[in-house]
């Protein structure tokens, strides 16, 4: 029974993955008739009412122009200081004191000032008078990404989504920029001043680069200290190698003991690029920042025709569709809103 059986049960199974391909091709094609079929209704609708399609984005164009020339203009630029705070380790890229982070939350204070519109507490922290201080619309602060760490800023994390566990592109620790919205281009210095004395006057951080200056003066003294003692062992090192060289038979000199004294000119200019890199960082970075790129005057307004207009047409363009849709069909919908 069971050999007899067999044939006929492979036999069905083949049938029933027959049926099931057919089936699922029937599906496939049916769905394909339906789409097409609904492309072709959508574009004939289209085509048959263009005039009001092509009205409402006129009119979206025209609103648009209204909006623009009634609201106030507002303008963005940015500024990139670097913290010199910021104690970087070489191989990690991470910044040990953690004052970069700090200052962005501090600048970040004013963003939030000018969001509860609060003219009082803003016109003390940027040292401006309130009549200026009108004009700001928003200030924050944002990390500078560098990809691929060759220590190089690519882009501004506008959005702030970088993700923090990712060890390629990476928070650039030493460096900041900061965004400035403001309705008169013309107050941008006024704003740039009072936010370096808003960061400059904090106790806690004019305490910090205090202690910075003065392990570097501390250092750089050891250094000149260390550049001299190497100095006098090079000197000394020279001349005993001198007293070592001995004359040979036929009058000439071979070398009774190696040089030793070219090894110490590797210590020494070590010691004078270190030396070079405070003497750099004490005199050009004294301040607790330093402005890497300064505010630029804004070649036009952010708020102009295609900042309301990429709103304003699609959702005009929309509401005249669905008008027109719900016209077409309002015979299909009495009889449904009767029948139910």
């Amino acid at each position: 029974m069971s050999e007899t059986n067999t044939p006929k049960n492979v036999s069905n199974d083949e049938i029933d993955l027959l049926d099931l391909f057919r089936g699922m091709g029937t599906t496939l094609n049916r769905w394909g008739n339906a789409l097409a079929k609904a492309f072709l209704v959508s574009v004939v609708f289209l085509l048959k009412r263009w005039l009001p399609l092509g009205l409402s984005i006129l009119a979206g164009i025209g609103i648009t122009f209204l909006i623009k020339s009634a609201a106030d203009s507002f303008y963005t630029s940015d500024l990139v200081f670097k913290n010199n705070l910021a104690i970087i380790d070489k191989k990690t890229q991470f910044d040990n004191s953690g004052t970069t982070s700090e200052v962005i939350s501090k600048i970040n204070k004013l963003h939030t000032f000018c969001l509860e519109q609060n003219l009082t507490s803003l016109s003390a922290a940027l040292s401006m008078q309130p009549a200026a201080v009108k004009n700001i619309s928003d200030i924050s602060a944002y990390w500078i990404i560098d990809q691929s760490r060759d220590g190089i800023p690519d882009y501004v994390d506008y959005k702030n989504n970088h993700n923090v566990y990712d060890t390629i592109n990476i928070r650039m620790q030493d460096r900041l920029d900061i965004r400035v919205k403001i309705s008169s281009s013309q107050d941008l210095s006024l704003v740039r001043d009072g936010i370096v004395k808003f960061i400059e006057h904090d106790s806690l951080y004019q305490q910090r680069n205090r202690l910075r200056l003065k392990q570097n003066s501390d250092l750089l003294t050891r250094l000149n200290f260390d550049i001299k003692q190497l100095d006098s062992l090079q000197k000394v090192k020279y001349f005993e190698e001198t007293r070592n060289l001995k004359p040979a038979n036929g009058g000439q000199i071979i070398f009774m003991q190696e040089q030793k004294t070219q090894l110490v000119y590797s210590d020494i200019y070590a010691l004078y690029t270190r030396k070079q890199l405070l003497e750099s960082e004490s005199d050009l970075y004294r301040k607790i920042v330093t402005i890497l790129s300064d505010f630029s005057a804004p070649a036009k307004r952010e708020n102009g025709g295609m900042y309301y207009g990429k709103q304003v047409i699609p959702a005009i363009f929309l509401l005249t569709l669905l008008i027109l849709i719900f016209t077409a069909n309002r015979g299909k919908l009495k009889d449904i809103y009767k029948k139910y």
